[in-house]
């Protein structure tokens, strides 16, 4: 299951918090926030979505994620690279590093890490 914009946007903000409430939330927006309406409905949908739980204390909700970030974006870049490049990670790096205007020092950061990585598997 994936986020809308809007929930990933609202979600976004959960994982810098870990855990918040109503007031918290929409103080995190930029102006202009949103309607409280609007993150409750959001709020909703990612409960029902399992992304998302609650503790109440009284008439108020704590919420927290359930899905870390890491987990949400590696399940969404695989689903890129196998919907848009035939599941080729290689086909996704090519197109990455060409069409991303990436500076030198940004690929020779990236080739560290790939060389950090490739060690690692070989171990």
């Amino acid at each position: 299951m994936q986020l809308s914009n809007s929930e990933e946007q609202l979600m976004e903000h959960l994982w810098k918090l870990e855990k918040a409430f109503m007031k918290d939330l929409l103080e995190a927006y930029t102006e202009p926030k949103p309607a409280t309406t609007t993150v409750a409905t959001l709020l909703k949908r990612m409960i029902d979505k399992k992304f998302v739980a609650y503790n109440e204390f009284g008439n108020s909700r704590e919420y927290y994620p359930l899905v870390e970030k890491t987990v949400y974006f590696s399940k969404h870049v695989n689903g890129l690279i196998s919907s848009f490049f035939n599941n080729s990670a290689s086909q996704f790096a090519s197109f990455f590093t060409k069409e991303t205007n990436l500076s030198t020092s940004e690929l020779e950061e990236l080739r560290k890490i790939i060389d950090s990585e490739i060690q690692k598997k070989k171990k």
